[in-house]
């Protein structure tokens, strides 16, 4: 099972965590975008993406297949929403709107077996995404999988400190969008900005990883100068909306004849 955890792998070693937002459904879209190589792993969107659990299966095969984590971003901090996720073979769960260390706690006792937790029990479609029996499962997902909570908003951020410090917590992620919003401060504006920095702080005293969602890799490379461990970047339906665009242009006419074709 170690051997294919690969985002937990890069981390532990101290390479950045370099992903990719996937809200299509779909096995040959995000088989493609792997194919260009460089990805560890990818967030599969079932909060804001075109995505259900009914998709959850073939899309960890097709990424763990690429060599890439699939990180499920589930709907809310629901029990059997976690479950759900986990029994597809994700190699960890991102929950949203993590407000205190209370949240942090039940998320984790949700992605947890007992007696440390309260998963129940019915791992059937992981051994084929790990390329390993059942019981090396069974006796590694508590420590191998990745337990993911978003900091967007403003309890999130008063209270970082005290999530960060959740045992079995693995990865702090800021949607830094979402924060914007719920703390009603401008978007890149000095008190949004300080309370990243404030998270980025916050997660690295905890021994713990900080990530952040980026929408291109020009805002990547800057959040991981700035610090970060893992980043996104780029959003999959974003990417062949803006390269559609582009390519209008070239026949239009409207788009400038140096720029790059990939026809």
């Amino acid at each position: 099972m170690e051997a294919k955890t690969y985002l937990r792998n890069a981390l532990q070693s101290k390479q950045p965590g370099l992903g990719f937002w996937c809200t299509l459904p779909g096995a040959c879209t995000v088989s493609t975008v792997l194919a260009t190589g460089g990805f560890n792993w990818v967030l599969i969107d079932a909060e804001h993406g075109a995505i259900t659990d009914k998709d959850y299966f073939d899309l960890c095969l097709a990424v763990t297949a690429a060599g890439a984590s699939p990180i499920i971003r589930i709907p809310w901090n629901e029990e059997w929403m976690i479950k759900r996720a986990l029994d597809s073979g994700a190699h960890g769960v991102m929950t949203p709107m993590c407000h205190n260390a209370a949240d942090a706690q039940k998320i984790v006792s949700f992605s947890k077996y007992p007696p440390t937790g309260s998963r129940g029990y019915g791992p059937m479609f992981c051994p084929p995404i790990f390329g390993c029996k059942g019981s090396e499962y069974d006796a590694q997902a508590d420590e191998k999988l990745l337990v993911i909570v978003q900091i967007e908003s403003r309890q999130g951020i008063e209270n970082v400190e005290e999530i960060a410090k959740v045992p079995g917590l693995d990865v702090l992620f800021i949607g830094p969008f979402d924060l914007s919003k719920q703390m009603n401060v401008k978007f890149g504006g000095e008190e949004h900005e300080a309370a990243i920095a404030k998270t980025l702080k916050a997660a690295h005293a905890a021994g713990k990883t900080a990530a952040i969602f980026c929408p291109n890799g020009q805002v990547a490379k800057q959040r991981l100068d700035q610090g970060f461990d893992m980043v996104s970047i780029a959003v999959d339906n974003a990417c062949l909306a803006a390269e559609m665009e582009r390519q209008m242009g070239f026949a239009t006419g409207t788009t400038k004849a140096g720029d790059r074709s990939y026809s």
